[in-house]
């Protein structure tokens, strides 16, 4: 699980195939090869969802990743290489439409940079999804391109599949009930919710004051 470490290269800050230990050339990090599974460098060298802070320190620590995240989402979204139909949904590089970008836009949360996950969240679901026949930006494999947007519209995200922790984004509604197991109802409610108004001024979880940028799954079971 660590070995992702050693296909990071801090010259160029992207994640890149070796071929008998050393680095492939020519590199274009907007290019689809066939050493990246439905991706590019840009999209992949963010895919550490089970180590994000290891991933942030390869980086050079928290600025530094933000600004690699910025960036990412700021590119020309042009791709070279080969035609891959499932790179779709672009902001900058970031590929909304294929499964291996959906948690990307949550990583903001761990360099300490919450309100740009907001920002960026919102940005997608009111850019990239529609109820129109074709209101989803790509190929919606076992739900997982709905599962996102329902999520993120309830404002949290598993960013790491098999870890009971979400991520805090920004509601799209103004209020929902979730009807877990327990029996017991967890309400969200967003005041003052608007297209205008993404960003979180201050969070309450059961009458209390609630300052993480995340909240655990057993959070939602009582």
């Amino acid at each position: 699980s660590q070995y992702y470490k050693n296909i990071f290269d801090p010259a160029t800050q992207f994640m890149r195939p070796r071929v008998n230990g050393m680095w492939v050339e020519p590199f274009d990090p907007a290019s689809v090869t066939f050493h990246y599974t439905e991706a590019n460098p840009w999209q992949y060298s963010f895919f550490a969802p089970h180590d994000v802070d290891g991933l942030i320190k390869l980086f050079g620590g928290n600025e530094k990743f933000i600004g690699k995240l910025d960036s990412l989402f700021s590119s020309n979204p042009g791709l070279a290489g080969r035609q891959q139909a499932d790179i779709t949904g672009m902001v900058g590089q970031y590929a909304q439409g294929n499964e291996p970008s959906h948690h990307v836009a949550y990583l903001y949360n761990y360099a300490g940079a919450p309100w740009k996950t907001q920002s960026v969240v919102r940005r997608i679901m009111d850019s990239l999804f529609t109820n129109r026949p074709d209101g989803l930006c790509g190929n919606d494999d076992c739900g997982q391109m709905s599962a996102w947007y329902v999520m993120s519209a309830l404002g949290f995200y598993q960013v790491c599949p098999g870890q009971p922790v979400y991520a805090l984004g920004s509601p799209l509604v103004s209020k929902a009930t979730i009807h877990p197991d327990s029996g017991v109802q967890f309400v969200i409610e967003a005041n003052n919710n608007s297209r205008n108004n993404r960003y979180i001024q201050k969070a309450r979880l059961n009458d209390a004051d609630y300052r993480k940028s995340y909240i655990d799954d057993a959070q939602l079971m009582i």
